[in-house]
């Protein structure tokens, strides 16, 4: 049976990498919604959207991909309300409309952890958000868990890719218009390419048999941000000596950031899914396809 796959946040980084993976598939159907067309604050037109898509994917088998958030993680300290309706109550809506449909894949962060660990956070870890961003997300992940049905959140973490903003154009542009960059060296994480992302979500949208309510999916292996930025230099062809090390309490932020983000996959992989590769290997491979700053 082909496959419509109804792809939310459309328009964002992870979205514009998912339509690229699901393009070109002969018998499935794409419909890709961005805030225009289905605004996650509405209810009613949140369940209106999913209930009309589904009635137009009569035939086919069902799947959505959320890749929509509210992503302003400092913003959200302000802004809590907004966020806790898009990331929190709407995967639930979603979620409710889809339970006995289809399958919902939501997307969520490593935000719902404190980051005080030591050892990559396996997926039935204690959660502990300690930002508002990652209240709203956890919410989000407990929306769905209470509606059952054909439904994986899939944490993920230091995401960057080609669209929107994001950490590594950050550094490429960056690279070209300052000497020397201070960039912090105590928080670690994974660094996780969208498009590898991407393509991780489909694969799991796609399988045929049950697959788990909560998987983790980033690049493999581990560093800092700063060993991060000075990969991004090495790439450019520029001196990486040129980032220095600095910390985070020189860069306070109005929300906290996790000390340490890096997530267990392991989870992913004995589900059958393909492994993902490593973090220095995907940022190689992103910037050979031409990522830009």
């Amino acid at each position: 049976m082909s496959t419509a796959w109804l792809v939310t946040g459309a328009r964002g980084q992870l979205g514009h990498d998912l339509l690229e993976v699901l393009s070109g598939r002969p018998g499935d159907r794409v419909t890709a919604v961005g805030r225009a067309e289905l605004d996650l604050t509405d209810e009613t037109a949140v369940r209106a959207g999913v209930r009309d898509w589904l009635a137009r994917s009569d035939g086919y088998r069902a799947v959505l991909l959320n890749a929509a958030a509210y992503t302003a993680v400092d913003a959200a300290e302000d802004d809590e309300a907004t966020a806790a309706v898009v990331n929190g109550s709407a995967p639930g809506w979603l979620a409710e409309e889809m339970a006995g449909h289809g399958r919902l894949v939501h997307v969520s962060t490593d935000y719902v952890f404190d980051g005080s660990a030591t050892e990559p956070y396996p997926v039935d870890a204690p959660t502990a958000p300690r930002s508002a961003y990652g209240r709203t997300k956890l919410a989000g992940e407990q929306a769905v868990a209470a509606v059952g049905g054909d439904a994986t959140v899939v944490r993920t973490a230091w995401v960057y890719g080609r669209h929107g903003g994001n950490f590594v154009r950050t550094m490429t542009k960056l690279e070209g218009q300052r000497e020397t960059l201070s960039v912090v060296d105590d928080q670690v994480g994974s660094p996780t390419w969208s498009a590898d992302l991407a393509a991780g979500l489909v694969e799991l949208g796609e399988r045929g048999d049950a697959v788990p309510p909560v998987l983790h999916h980033t690049n493999s292996g581990q560093t800092s941000w700063h060993g991060l930025a000075q990969a991004v230099f090495e790439e450019l062809g520029a001196d990486p000596a040129r980032v220095l090390p600095t910390t985070t309490d020189a860069f306070p932020r109005p929300a906290p950031r996790p000390a340490y983000s890096v997530l267990d996959g392991s989870a992913w992989t004995a589900t059958g899914l393909a492994a993902p590769r490593p973090w220095r290997e995907a940022l190689h491979l992103a910037m050979q396809e031409g990522f830009r700053g």
